[in-house]
């Protein structure tokens, strides 16, 4: 029976990894963490995440990616590449556009209201019916984005994210959930963005068939 993995709240760890080890020996102990998350990744819930990005694109909605530190980080990556790299030559790619990039919109609601609200007072403004919303949480307990997807639901739009540990409150949530079931927060960020390259790079080459 594969380990239970429990869930996390922000910003805390459940493994950073071994005391005592040198900087090899870790990086072997950490690689191979990383090794095992990629043969039990759930490529079929990669697939119906990519098909509701597809679905997307070809209907011409709009993209919505967020996620708080690192997988903020994660967020402006995913939307230089699906709006970017990911284009065929001489096709298109999704309108994509991260909600984490908005320093001043961010820094003003946390600082005049809450930081509960930075993703779905923006959402309010920009989000139609068919777009897709897509968090990026390890913990996927984040208040902001639990937020977000409810709102996203309640005006009908295509909900997904990529999560860590168990998937937290919002792997029930979303419309597609991909979990990188790992207790380690380095490996679960590394699969995050690994995962968002497939997608990126296979609409490009569909492109080219």
């Amino acid at each position: 029976m594969a380990k239970k993995i429990g869930g996390t709240l922000p910003g805390q760890f459940h493994k950073t990894g071994p005391g005592g080890l040198g900087i090899r020996e870790f990086a072997r102990w950490y690689r191979s963490q990383e090794l095992a998350q990629w043969e039990v990744l759930d490529l079929a819930a990669v697939e119906k995440l990519t098909r509701i990005l597809l679905e997307a694109q070809r209907a011409g909605r709009h993209v919505f990616v967020m996620g708080n530190g690192g997988s903020a980080a994660t967020a402006a990556s995913i939307a230089v590449d699906f709006s970017k790299t990911a284009a065929p030559e001489g096709g298109k790619a999704w309108k994509c556009l991260s909600l984490s990039e908005n320093a001043a919109f961010i820094t003003a609601m946390s600082n005049d209201q809450t930081f509960d609200d930075i993703f779905v007072k923006q959402l309010e403004i920009l989000l139609g019916p068919g777009d897709v919303v897509l968090a990026i949480s390890g913990s996927g307990n984040s208040v902001n984005l639990i937020k977000a997807v409810r709102f996203a639901r309640a005006r009908r739009a295509k909900t997904a994210a990529l999560l860590g540990f168990d998937g937290g409150k919002l792997k029930g949530l979303v419309d597609a959930p991909v979990v990188v079931g790992s207790d380690q927060y380095g490996v679960v960020e590394d699969l995050h963005l690994s995962i968002s390259h497939i997608i990126a790079f296979f609409l490009r080459q569909r492109g080219q068939r």
